[in-house]
């Protein structure tokens, strides 16, 4: 009786699980334990923690895929909104932190509203492109891209260009997998040119030093391209294999900045090398690869364009993370998935794999 129940128990565990997903988060957060342990251990005991917020998000991600899509759709619009208030709440009641207004004071703790956007903007506009499915119009994107803007200006203006940029790209992903034609998204990227000289006098100081810098990070070395400089320095001594865990000399001797958050890929790939670092490449071709399959699969349109978004999303963290970090694109804040520090991010990652393994799990009951 008592192996029956243990039985059921662990096949109830399982259940809604996918199998491949876990286990490619489950090696990228091995990375990360190991190359945050080397970045801080002789100074904190982040890597403890960063398990505990990985025990949250295991627990966050087993929760979601339990929830039919038809269910997730439900959060869409409260979640959306409680997103919007709290980032109006931001600029009325938020802590400035650096010079940015991006938390809000909740008493015993204090939170990120931008991080809710992350899986609310797509939530939403599935939702939106879901219930007008069978009689969408050109007004229906216009309407979805006023709903896009709406947040993603409100967190620019924090100002956290980083997380404007991963929310507006899971936005543009839905709307892009609900049927935007080729001719519009044209039409976006030229108006887009030609609002840059605008959007570079919006820019803060800071915002276009990075961007300056990029160009030429010598022009200055130890302010706006010291982040580059040093975190192109430890790529480039890694070598082919990497001088080996805890053997980084760029980062025990303190050279990489945020070495445990935006630019842990700078001592990963110190430690790890070139082959490393392609290890690390194929596991996130991997993940999203599968993403996509299961995307590909889902049964109604709510499904197939959160999936998307939700898969390209990880894509973009990761793209933008390793491109700043080896200078090829500016220092925008982006976390590296499943590696960098954060328990917040962490548990929206993991939110997003359940939801995917939710799609997966439940694609036949919700097939029309």
């Amino acid at each position: 009786m008592l192996q029956q129940l243990l039985q059921r128990f662990r096949a109830r565990l399982v259940e809604h699980i996918d199998g491949p997903l876990l286990a490619i988060a489950l090696v990228l957060m091995g990375f990360g334990l190991a190359t945050i342990y080397s970045a801080t251990y002789d100074v904190s005991n982040r890597a403890f923690s960063q398990m505990l917020n990985m025990m949250v998000g295991l627990a966050v991600m087993w929760g979601v895929a339990q929830l039919p899509p038809q269910k997730l759709m439900r959060f869409a619009v409260p979640l959306y909104v409680v997103g919007v208030v709290l980032l109006v709440m931001v600029f009325l009641v938020g802590v400035k932190v650096n010079g940015a207004r991006r938390w809000l004071p909740l008493g015993f703790m204090r939170i990120q509203p931008s991080e809710i956007l992350k899986i609310a903007m797509p939530l939403m506009l599935a939702w939106y492109f879901h219930k007008y499915e069978a009689a969408l119009k050109f007004r229906h994107y216009v309407i979805a891209g006023l709903l896009l803007i709406v947040p993603f200006g409100l967190i620019a203006k924090q100002p956290d260009l980083g997380t404007a940029i991963l929310v507006g790209a899971a936005g543009f992903y839905v709307i892009f997998f609900a049927g935007l034609s080729w001719k519009a998204i044209i039409g976006m990227v030229a108006v887009a040119a030609s609002a840059a000289p605008f959007v570079w006098t919006m820019l803060h100081d800071y915002q276009r030093k990075r961007i300056l810098t990029l160009v030429d990070p010598t022009t200055d070395p130890l302010g706006s391209g010291y982040h580059i400089i040093q975190s192109t320095i430890a790529i480039g001594s890694g070598g082919g294999f990497g001088k080996g865990w805890l053997e980084g000399t760029q980062t025990h001797l303190e050279f990489i900045p945020e070495r445990h958050t935006d630019f842990i890929f700078a001592v990963f790939s110190e430690e790890r090398g070139l082959l490393g670092n392609s290890i690390l490449v194929f596991l996130y071709l991997m993940l999203i690869a599968r993403g996509l399959m299961i995307t590909a699969n889902a049964s109604t349109l709510f499904a197939r364009v959160l999936g998307g978004s939700i898969t390209l999303s990880f894509f973009t963290y990761a793209f933008v993370n390793m491109g700043m970090v080896s200078g090829i694109l500016p220092v925008v804040g982006v976390p590296l998935p499943f590696m960098s520090y954060g328990g917040t991010a962490l548990v929206t990652l993991f939110l997003g794999l359940g939801i995917l393994m939710s799609i997966h799990s439940h694609r036949m009951l919700v097939k029309k």
